[in-house]
């Protein structure tokens, strides 16, 4: 197998890996949100959160003036910034008012929307294993929130919404990634996003406390790497390969809504995880094999 082959197979298990690195750092996000709680107005929290992010580019800020993104890049910018604006505050909305998992739980409705939108927009195949391990997947998920067991709340609500428009955040990402590197399409969102958000922020303002503040900061830093690692991912791997991993976020979320935040482990929380863990296990496996079976020669074809 030649060198080029060789880091054609490793692609797919690279974009894996960005996915997995991407879960633990939107899950540490998860979890400062939850422990600022309702004290900063969700629209807010999210603009100070973004506007750190800028300011983590500011030293970058000189290549957007160096080679400026065309007038088309530009429209897909904002748009995936506006989309991503208004699910961010949706997103803390939900955080601060039901519990950790439910709201990861809530949040795999995405990969729905995302694995539909590849196959249409992108032309990906719907494999049955990808397809398979995504509507596992969810399965988990259905058997974590039981629906139909419990009264709809409005932070159920908000995250119900947020999860078709991140989903959209997702797939304009994807796009991008065809023309712009990682670094300038976390930095686009970022800026997009802090200019959304910030009329919503003036009109809820609220004077923070300096730990409220540092705690966003740091929620800033670890979720503008995460933006990076998933894009990293998605552009190393086709989204319908990366989706069903981020399933693996639900599993953090879950302990560490037990571990820090003493909320009750749920029987069904942990059947439905195992579902997930079982379902992206699956898929990981799989799309490694057929990665390499797809370059490496019938038997004969080695022969001289």
């Amino acid at each position: 197998m030649s060198v080029a082959e060789n880091r054609s197979a490793d692609t797919v298990l690279a974009g894996i890996g960005w996915m997995v690195l991407t879960t633990f750092c939107f899950v540490a996000v998860t979890g400062i949100v939850r422990y600022i709680g309702t004290d900063i107005p969700s629209s807010q929290a999210a603009f100070i959160r973004y506007a750190f992010g800028v300011l983590f580019f500011v030293p970058m800020m000189h290549r957007l003036w160096i080679k400026p993104p065309s007038v088309p890049v530009l429209k897909i910018f904002a748009m995936r910034g506006l989309l991503h604006g208004v699910a961010v505050v949706l997103w803390f909305y939900a955080m601060a008012r039901i519990p950790i998992a439910e709201v990861t739980a809530l949040g795999y409705t995405a990969p729905i929307f995302v694995t539909i939108g590849a196959a249409i927009y992108f032309g990906e195949r719907l494999h049955f294993r990808r397809v398979a391990a995504v509507l596992v997947g969810f399965a988990g998920t259905m058997i974590i929130l039981r629906p139909g067991f419990h009264e709809i709340s409005i932070g159920q609500v908000a995250q119900l919404v947020a999860a078709p428009l991140f989903a959209a955040s997702f797939l304009f990402a994807k796009r991008l990634t065809d023309e712009e590197d990682p670094t300038t399409i976390v930095l686009m969102l970022s800026v997009v996003c802090t200019l959304v958000l910030l009329p919503g922020a003036l009109l809820n303002w609220t004077n923070p406390g300096l730990a409220d503040v540092l705690w966003l900061a740091l929620t800033a830093g670890i979720a503008t790497f995460g933006h990076y690692t998933m894009t990293r991912a998605i552009q190393a791997a086709p989204l319908t390969v990366t989706q069903p991993v981020g399933f693996l976020q639900l599993i953090w979320a879950t302990m560490l809504g037990i571990i820090v935040f003493g909320e009750p482990a749920d029987p069904f929380v942990l059947i439905g995880g195992g579902i997930v863990v079982a379902a992206i296990t699956f898929i990981s496996h799989r799309e490694a094999v057929a990665a390499r079976r797809q370059i490496t020669p019938p038997a004969p074809a080695t022969k001289d």
